[in-house]
């Protein structure tokens, strides 16, 4: 990704890569070590995008889209804003629905009502109670060009986010569709994020 966007021109074309990551931790510039409570075998990478530790393995949809904002002629934010918005439009395709909390980005549900349609009440002493994180973003920019992107949980061994404070949080907890109830394919999601990333990031 780093290479990608290092050499790319006003001339080249965005790109979406969607991968599925073997287990591994990922620490973001600003990452702490005390967010790391146990990762055992698994590996901690540090890499150069924002945000805390977090967690990538087998049944989670990773996309990086490789875009160039000016082109979009967006900024960070609703950058943000669309990343956010193409999972919550996956999320409502299979029932679910996702929520933003303000100043954590990412998507998260309703730990007991994830198919309810109730808004999120104003934040309270513990803004993550009763919440559930689906999917975590985590982007860097370099000359107005986004590189690393959106995780979706589908299908996981959610296990190895309890040796972790995801994103930060001591109090957050990770959750995926499969706990959710909803059986889907790692490879339909990932055809659904991609037409939602496709169409919010074209210019």
């Amino acid at each position: 990704m780093r290479d990608f966007t290092r050499a790319r021109d006003a001339a080249t074309a965005d790109e979406l890569w969607l991968v599925e990551h073997e287990p591994v931790f990922t620490q973001g510039v600003a990452g702490r070590d005390e967010h790391v409570l146990r990762a055992g075998s698994i590996a901690v990478v540090r890499t150069d995008r924002g945000g805390q530790v977090t967690y990538h393995g087998p049944g989670q949809v990773v996309a990086y889209p490789l875009v160039d904002l000016r082109r979009l002629r967006i900024y960070i934010k609703e950058y943000v804003y669309r990343l956010e918005k193409a999972v919550l439009d996956v999320l409502a395709q299979h029932g679910v629905t996702g929520h933003r909390v303000p100043g954590a980005p990412g998507v998260y549900v309703r730990l007991g009502d994830p198919f309810g349609h109730a808004p999120l009440g104003p934040d309270s002493d513990h803004r993550f109670a009763g919440l559930g994180k689906i999917a975590a973003l985590g982007i860097k920019v370099s000359n107005h060009r986004c590189y690393h992107g959106v995780a979706l949980n589908v299908a996981m061994d959610l296990e190895p986010f309890t040796r972790i404070n995801p994103c930060g949080y001591a109090d957050l907890t990770a959750i995926d569709l499969a706990t959710l109830g909803v059986d889907a394919r790692w490879d339909d999601v990932a055809d659904q994020l991609a037409a939602r990333l496709s169409a919010l990031l074209s210019a």
